[in-house]
């Protein structure tokens, strides 16, 4: 989808050369330059007596951010046709004004949480453990400053395209609604194609969601698939027949899904005698991987899959364009929640279940 949008963005773009011209300590280190509006690498280099350089076309504004690809942090700049000068030690640059303001910006708002961070890597497990509440403190206070930067920024900022590369920490600090607000004013940054592409992009996950949602509610929808063993079942064996169930949906090459099940395991252990199932429906598409899974994750409830990937009939009746994502079923059969993951899961089965 955000392929799409960009490649329609880019077929009205106007090209702009660019010029990188960088400076770096680390010899033989590699630099990266990243179009952020299309999410395209444009090249990479290797340091050299202590300098690199860029030189290309790309769209005229386009968001772009350059880098030594060990050290994780990409320094911004729009494509205005202004050459940049940047400097890999310090995580400055020199180029049109917006630019410098949008790098000094850049690294005021990522300051608190990156120098919490590193000041917590420096410590031993023993000291981390004893000041678990003061880092936790700490966080807090860190991402009320980032808020602050990240808000001075669309406020300071409204004439100039700046606030198109902090649309991301906006939406995610101060809400989906704070952020549609102030889009429906149509300011000027509202039109970079890099902010276009990410509303689009928010607009078909809320689509999805409320897809997604709509089964709550209704009554579950029955399916058939093979156990491990390779006998038939069907969903209605084990849903609708007097327990709680969570239909889980998950396979055994998703990372997500190996993070999220030691909580899903977690709450088996605890509800299960108190009339909580699991139905596990795997989106492998080879059963040996599935099997291994199973075992190698404590798993202990049934498990069902076609072995047919993302072509799964799960995927078809319910909906599911991503996993982990799981389905609460009441005794009599009726889609309750969805979606229960880490907390939520085991607040809603609290109050369903009790302590």
């Amino acid at each position: 989808m955000a392929a799409f949008i960009a490649a329609s963005l880019l077929a009205r773009a106007q090209e702009v050369k660019y010029t990188v011209n960088g400076i770096s300590k680390n010899n033989g280190s590699t630099i990266s330059l990243y179009d952020r509006t299309t999410m395209q690498q444009l090249g990479t280099t290797t340091v050299a007596d202590g300098k690199f350089s860029f030189n290309g076309t790309a769209e005229k504004n386009a968001l772009m951010a350059v880098g030594d690809t060990n050290m994780g942090w990409m320094t911004l700049f729009f494509n205005d046709g202004t050459p940049v000068i940047v400097n890999i030690n310090d995580s400055t640059l020199k180029g049109s004004p917006v630019n410098e303001r949008l790098v000094a910006y850049d690294v005021a708002a990522n300051a608190p949480i990156g120098n919490l961070q590193q000041k917590i890597e420096n410590m031993s497990d023993e000291e981390r453990d004893k000041k678990q509440s003061e880092i936790t403190g700490a966080l807090i206070i860190a991402f009320a400053k980032m808020s602050e930067q990240i808000e001075k920024i669309f406020k300071e900022e409204k004439d100039n395209m700046i606030p198109a590369a902090f649309i991301t920490e906006y939406q995610q600090l101060f809400g989906q609604a704070k952020l549609d607000s102030i889009l429906n004013t149509k300011p000027v940054w509202a039109s970079h194609p890099s902010v276009q592409r990410q509303v689009a992009q928010w607009a078909y996950q809320k689509e999805q969601e409320e897809k997604k949602n709509a089964y709550i509610g209704q009554q579950f929808t029955d399916l058939e698939e093979e156990d491990v063993d390779g006998n038939m079942h069907k969903l209605s064996e084990y849903v609708g027949k007097g327990k709680w169930v969570l239909v889980d949906f998950w396979a055994s090459w998703c990372g997500p899904c190996k993070a999220e099940m030691p909580n899903v395991v977690e709450a088996y252990n605890k509800y299960h005698a108190k009339g909580f199932d699991i139905v596990g429906l795997s989106f492998d598409n080879k059963k040996e991987p599935w099997v291994k899974a199973i075992t190698d994750w404590n798993m202990p409830w049934i498990h069902l899959s076609d072995v047919k990937g993302w072509k799964t009939v799960a995927s078809e009746v319910y909906g599911v364009n991503s996993i982990p994502d799981n389905l609460l079923i009441d005794p009599q059969g009726k889609i309750v929640a969805r979606g229960l993951r880490a907390a939520t899961l085991h607040a809603k089965l609290k109050e369903v279940f009790g302590e």
